[in-house]
């Protein structure tokens, strides 16, 4: 917990002359997550583990920075779809960068193997943990990369980011 909570304060920490907040980050990489197809506020407040006013609160933000944009739900006219823009796809970018950049130097001095053999051993627990907790997962759904993020089906988990 130690490590995640360093390299999480370590990159929001040079996101922050973006005009990032880590509630910001979060909802942009859950969106990023949504595959284009957008997701309801709820949604997003659900995900983030957050209530729907704090989400209201972020969206509006990055609405007001360019970074999301609301439309109408096709399915459902009374709701409302937020999706990225594409300042909001390079600021997803722009937050993996850091992201994979803090993570090198924190585990720099970690040689590969051992790299290795750390995630593996991480993975064996958080899919023991997962198969005997099936709705404890960090955000209660289904496969999530190395930091506890969602990632759909076939896309690679890297060891450093």
């Amino acid at each position: 917990m130690r490590a995640s909570k360093r390299m999480r304060k370590a990159t929001f920490h040079r996101l922050a002359p973006h005009g990032l907040t880590p509630s910001q980050g979060r909802a942009l990489d859950t969106l990023a997550w949504s595959g284009g197809r957008g997701i309801r506020l709820n949604q997003l407040a659900e995900r983030l583990r957050i209530a729907p006013r704090s989400a209201t609160t972020v969206v509006d933000a990055l609405e007001a920075a360019g970074l999301v944009t609301r439309s109408p739900d096709p399915d459902d006219r009374r709701a409302t779809l937020l999706h990225l823009t594409t300042q909001g796809e390079e600021a997803v970018d722009r937050i993996a960068t850091v992201r994979r950049e803090v993570a090198a130097e924190y585990f720099g001095p970690v040689s590969s193997a051992e790299r290795v053999t750390l995630l593996r051993l991480l993975r064996v627990a958080e899919e023991a943990y997962e198969q005997a907790h099936p709705h404890h997962g960090p955000h209660g759904r289904g496969p999530h990369d190395q930091h506890g993020h969602h990632r759909p089906h076939g896309s690679p988990a890297t060891a450093a980011g």
